[in-house]
């Protein structure tokens, strides 16, 4: 199947004012894409270089007044759900790689030492491995409510347990630290998500937006697990993998700057087209 994945955003500031972008695909994703460049009005140059955790981010430096970033692509998908495989074990934390250490450790958002010791009073009777990675899944998509109005930029994987609510990066970000608790690797990933198999009606899906998710480190390999669904989907597109979300903002501003408007796209192709 092909996808269509787009995005539109619109900024503006009072002054000249540096960003930092993570809005492009992931390098290993770049075989699956038939697409330009990130599009930016006024024309300005944009530096691209890859961060800490292998992701492509731009730089530039944005006029004053009003900017527009705009992007689309194809991207080709197996149509298969997400890897399961009940099977995949977990590592004694003596034989992990050294690459995946860092995705143990608590980080702003994971705050995997305040919940370690209810990560082991709720999971640590059960069989280490898969089961008890989807067992934390089933715990976190029972106990939040998504609420895509209820967005925060401050709510951390402790704190969404006492508001009982999120989107889907607070869904993540509990996984995470709770599976970190546990000594196992888990990271954050944000990226883009067909929604076409979805109910037209599902009274849980929000506008256009990108999405996150969980990737843990179990019999060798990265599986993605995501607790706000909580079943394999097909079409997961990766923009950007770290510690959280803090890691991997869209956009980072280094002065004031205003959201005037932001559409994100991800659906077969041919299924409806970006407004102008």
């Amino acid at each position: 199947m092909l996808l269509r994945v787009a995005f539109d955003i619109q900024i503006s500031a009072p002054a000249l004012t540096p960003l930092i972008l993570a809005l492009s695909a992931y390098p290993d994703e770049m075989h699956r894409l038939s697409a330009g460049p990130v599009q930016v009005e006024p024309v300005v140059p944009i530096h691209w270089y890859l961060d800490a955790f292998g992701n492509e981010r731009g730089r530039l430096v944005m006029p004053e007044g009003h900017l527009r970033l705009t992007w689309e692509g194809l991207a080709s998908d197996s149509g298969r759900p997400d890897d399961v495989n009940l099977g995949a074990v977990q590592h004694p934390v003596e034989d992990l790689p050294d690459e995946v250490l860092q995705f143990l450790q608590p980080s702003r958002y994971c705050e995997s030492d305040l919940l370690s010791q209810e990560a082991w009073d709720r999971f640590g009777n059960i069989a280490t491995g898969w089961g008890k990675v989807q067992a934390i899944c089933d715990h976190v998509h029972g106990t939040l409510t998504y609420d895509f109005m209820a967005a925060s930029s401050f709510r951390t994987a402790h704190s969404s347990l006492q508001d009982g609510k999120g989107v889907c990066r607070d869904f993540a970000h509990l996984v995470i630290a709770y599976v970190r608790a546990i000594n196992i690797p888990a990271r954050y990933v944000s990226g883009y998500l067909d929604d076409s198999e979805l109910p037209s009606q599902d009274p849980d899906h929000d506008p256009g937006d990108f999405c996150a998710w969980t990737e843990v480190f179990l019999g060798g390999r990265w599986y993605t697990f995501d607790a706000r669904y909580n079943v394999p989907r097909i079409g997961r597109i990766v923009v950007a993998r770290g510690r959280d979300a803090g890691d991997v903002p869209m956009i980072t501003s280094f002065g004031v700057t205003k959201l005037e408007s932001f559409q994100v796209w991800c659906e077969e192709s041919g299924a409806r087209s970006a407004a102008e």
